[in-house]
């Protein structure tokens, strides 16, 4: 490969990130011109872009690794908000407690709650739906398009059509006033928990056995189970970690949001995808970059040019697609 085309190819991996996100941020700080506001929507577009990335980051792994385009993706995430909520709800007692223990310790119930749930109906969709349907993208948009169908009629029959309240713990709720800024405490979680998540995410990829068999059975399958490694038990424990973070970002999300209905997983499915998208197919760095802007992006837009809001996403996608048809940081095997 040209010299030169290593050092830019090196520089956007390394440098794509904080530049592309310190960009969007530059533009948005000329245009808003009122800085306390400025600071606010891009805390509020961080903490969503995380979210997002939690919803986004294990369709990106299953879409790249494993070549499954699974549009019921987004039922996870709907499931995974109803559960946590029912959970939240049902420890009303403790959200309320002056107790900060109390309020962490229910916060993590109900969200391993939601992962639980995650891990065990993601075996079940990979063993039952997806495997007949390996490598045959037609059969696998129908079958998982029914699937996000089917359950969000049972959502309907379990939880009922009308909105949800999801309760939050009493030390998540009210909002850090430093000056004139005001940064919601539930934002400034939601941004730390999907840090967390990426990193331990790009560590196991890229730095344990697991994610090494993982990305050299995607490059070839036949070397791999040659040398004795089961690589369909592999890829079925990246589609169930691949639900459960969806069903963490439906609980984070309905924590956010604090009023869900059924048609929450539709509605977030064309975001997840816009996301997978603008990142590149089965690059977690990728994801995360694409889910900030996409944040980013929404509240910036939201404020300035409200009319133009619902069109941000695609617009987006589309600038981006014409400068890198294949995503701004693809997955090289």
């Amino acid at each position: 490969m040209d010299p030169l085309k290593q050092t830019i190819e090196r520089f956007g991996g390394v440098y794509l990130l904080p530049v592309a996100v310190a960009l969007a941020a530059l533009i948005a700080f000329v245009a808003l011109g009122v800085p306390s506001s400025w600071v606010t929507l891009t805390v509020a577009g961080l903490a969503m872009g995380m979210m997002i990335f939690l919803m986004a980051s294990g369709l990106s792994l299953i879409f790249g690794l494993m070549d499954v385009l699974n549009f019921g993706h987004s039922a996870f995430v709907s499931f995974g908000a109803f559960v946590a909520a029912s959970a939240l709800a049902y420890m009303s007692g403790w959200l309320t407690a002056d107790s900060i223990a109390l309020n962490l310790l229910a916060v993590f119930l109900a969200f391993s709650a939601a992962i639980a749930f995650g891990l065990v109906a993601g075996w079940f969709f990979e063993v039952v739906i997806i495997k007949p349907v390996y490598h045959d993208h037609l059969r696998q948009i129908l079958i998982t398009m029914g699937a996000l169908i089917v359950s969000e009629q049972i959502i309907l029959a379990i939880w009922g059509g009308a909105p949800v309240s999801v309760p939050r713990p009493a030390f998540l709720e009210g909002s850090w006033l430093i000056g004139d800024v005001t940064v919601e405490i539930y934002r400034a979680f939601a941004f730390a928990l999907g840090l967390a998540v990426y990193v331990a995410l790009f560590l196991v990829l890229k730095r344990t056995r697991i994610g090494l068999l993982i990305r050299a059975g995607v490059e070839n399958r036949e070397m791999v189970e040659a040398l004795g490694f089961r690589i369909d038990r592999l890829f079925v424990g990246v589609f169930m970690v691949g639900s459960a973070l969806a069903a963490l970002g439906g609980a984070m999300w309905a924590g956010y949001e604090t009023l869900i209905t059924p048609a929450l997983g539709g509605e977030m499915m064309i975001v997840v995808f816009i996301v997978v998208i603008i990142g590149g197919l089965g690059s977690v760095e990728g994801t995360l970059l694409g889910a900030i802007m996409v944040g980013l992006m929404a509240n910036y837009i939201g404020f300035l040019a409200p009319k133009l809001a619902l069109a941000s996403n695609m617009i987006l996608m589309m600038a981006i697609l014409m400068w890198r048809p294949s995503g701004l940081k693809p997955a090289v095997n």
